[in-house]
Order: C-alpha cells, then structure tokens, then sequence
C-alpha cells in the first residue's frame, strides 16, 4: 500500500510542476485560461459557444476541447469563432497537465487573448489534476439534480466560479435550488456563480461581462514580456 501512496504522490507532484509550467507559459503570453470542468451534458460547449461569439470582438480566443473520442467539441468551438484545439484522451477521464502543455504546442498563444480548455466531462477525475490555468469553472445543470454538492465535493471545494446552466428547466424539473445552494455554500462559502440558460440567453450577458472584466484585469496586472 505504501509503494501505491508514493507512485500516486509522484504523478501528482509531476503534473503539478507541468501545470506550473503551463501556467508560466500563460503568464508569458497574457493569455487568459480558464478551465471549464462539467458533468457530461451539463453544457460546456454550449457555454462555449454563447460565450465566444460575445467576446469576440473584443479578445482573441482559443479553445481546448478535451474528450474520449471525436472532434465534435473542438468543431463547434471552432464554428463559434474560436481557435480549436481537440485532445483525444483516449478512454482517460480528466485533462492532465501533460495533455494541456500539448495543446498549448498547437496554439499561437501570443496572439490569444483568452483560452477556454474544456476538461472531460465528469465530476471526479478532473478535481484532482490541475492544468495551470488561471480560474476553475463548473458547470452545473439543472437536470442533474440539486444533490450533486452532497455527491462529489472535491470538486465543489475546489471551484473559483459556479455556473448554474438550464434554468428555464426549473419550472419543469424537482430542483430544490435551496438545498443545492446550501450544499456548495458549505463547501466553498461565497463562491461566485452565475444561474443562466444557454437556450433561453437568461443570465448570458452577466456571465460574459463579468468575463471580459477579468481578462482585462489579468492583462493590466501581468506586464509585456
């Protein structure tokens, strides 16, 4: 049992020194990344593709798509307006740090402005490794039920934003979003989140704005190479 804690503490400790890397590699760049993790159909790309068309004028944006198989995601990202990346994991469950430096090799990154990775869909696996981008975003939807918090807290606990997608189920669905509230607020107290429909448009602009200011922020405060 002890040689498996210290092979598992060695990958993690080498990812994160890859995330670090990929990190720096950002910083360099002023390339804003954030890190959408999800359940699968909770609507990462559909995020995506609200979100691109209504920044792009303003930023130059990229997109890592990761998944099992197929290139349907990074296609759509791209339809969107952005510069796509697609990562095949190959049955893996999570975005590494590795699989993210790689895609980073694909991408101009001093001309992005913005880039959107899209981790595999799945509320376990993504929570443990980080990639070095800059914000950790969960996308959460109605349909899934208002005790996921209670089911998987790691993920909740490691979050900087919550997003609540498929509002405009609520009036169809048994979602108690009380008791859903109350279980992120014990895990992460104060966490910004954003309730908003990305078939209806509900809570869109207050999503991409508050968006646009963080990436001006991030550019202000990190100097020109």
């Amino acid at each position: 049992m002890s040689n498996r804690i210290e092979i598992v503490e060695n990958i993690m400790g080498a990812n994160d020194r890859l995330a670090l890397d990929n990190r720096t590699r950002l910083n360099a760049s002023r390339t804003f990344g954030i890190n959408f993790m999800a359940s699968p159909g909770a609507g990462k790309t559909s995020l995506i593709e609200q979100t691109v068309p209504a920044l792009k004028d303003k930023f130059a944006i990229g997109a890592v798509d990761g998944d099992i198989a197929t290139t349907i995601d990074a296609d759509r990202a791209a339809a969107a307006g952005a510069a796509a990346v697609q990562i095949n994991t190959g049955g893996e469950c999570h975005l590494d740090a590795v699989m993210l430096r790689q895609a980073l090799n694909q991408l101009d990154l001093n001309s992005l402005d913005l880039l959107i990775v899209e981790n595999v869909g799945n509320l376990i696996c993504p929570a443990s490794f980080a990639l070095g981008t800059h914000k950790n975003i969960l996308i959460a939807s109605i349909p899934e039920g208002d005790d996921k918090p209670y089911k998987y807290p790691n993920i909740y606990r490691g979050l900087d934003v919550l997003v609540i997608n498929k509002i405009d189920l609520l009036p169809y669905i048994p979602f108690q979003m009380e008791y859903f509230t109350k279980g992120v607020e014990m895990l992460n107290p104060g966490l910004k989140t954003f309730p908003l429909s990305c078939q209806s448009g509900e809570g869109i602009p207050e999503w991409t704005t508050w968006l646009e200011e963080q990436v001006n922020a991030f550019k202000e405060n990190t100097p020109s190479p």
